[in-house]
């Protein structure tokens, strides 16, 4: 259950459309549906595979099966490949937007509480030292887009369980999109500059 309180209506109302909930419900397209697939690869089970040319993020099961589920990647420019290690788990995570995104969009609050309106969703696996997350979404509509500044965001739904299903530690591949100039090692820190897409979180 998500929590109540915090940012409230005002801080909701505040949000640019890029961040702002969608109100009304709309069914993911069949194939972004969570399902169990024929999936053959050298990686040990239990490893999540991010297919970014095409929006699908795998959970490697063995026996040649895995568990994909639909995503929203990062916009031209904003990908990135690499192999990182899921390093802290949240549910309902606060959203604290850097200074440099406040700097470009005053209008953004300085807190959000977590909560179904938070563009942060159900749940957030935070990879290695980089700014880059898997988590949920308040604009499911996103998903099978190229729409973030690197991060990887999935339906609540299935960002729940696929948290359900891993822990710290976790390898995690990602893919390149093809010909996208994508970052051959995610930065280390919140220095990267950032293009209007999905928030930042300042530990």
């Amino acid at each position: 259950t998500a929590p109540q309180g915090g940012a409230g209506n005002q801080a909701y109302a505040a949000l640019g459309p890029d961040y702002q909930p969608e109100t009304e419900r709309k069914e993911l397209p069949p194939q972004f549906k969570r399902q169990l697939v024929d999936y053959q690869t050298t990686e040990p089970a239990g490893t999540i595979v991010v297919d970014t040319p095409n929006t699908y993020l795998y959970l490697v099961l063995g026996n040649g099966k895995a568990m994909r589920y639909g995503i929203g990647v990062g916009r031209e420019g904003f990908t990135w490949t690499g192999v990182e290690r899921v390093s802290r788990m949240a549910e309902w995570p606060d959203w604290h937007p850097p200074a440099e995104m406040i700097e470009r969009q005053p209008y953004l609050p300085r807190f959000m509480a977590g909560g179904e309106s938070n563009p942060m969703g159900a749940r957030a696996l935070y990879l290695g030292k980089t700014v880059y997350r898997i988590h949920g979404t308040n604009q499911p509509s996103t998903i099978g887009s190229f729409v973030s500044s690197g991060c990887i965001r999935l339906v609540n739904e299935d960002i729940e369980d696929l948290y359900r299903r891993v822990g710290v530690g976790t390898r995690v591949v990602v893919k390149p999109k093809a010909s996208s100039g994508a970052v051959q090692t995610p930065p280390a820190g919140p220095q990267r500059p950032r293009a209007a897409g999905l928030p930042q979180v300042i530990r």
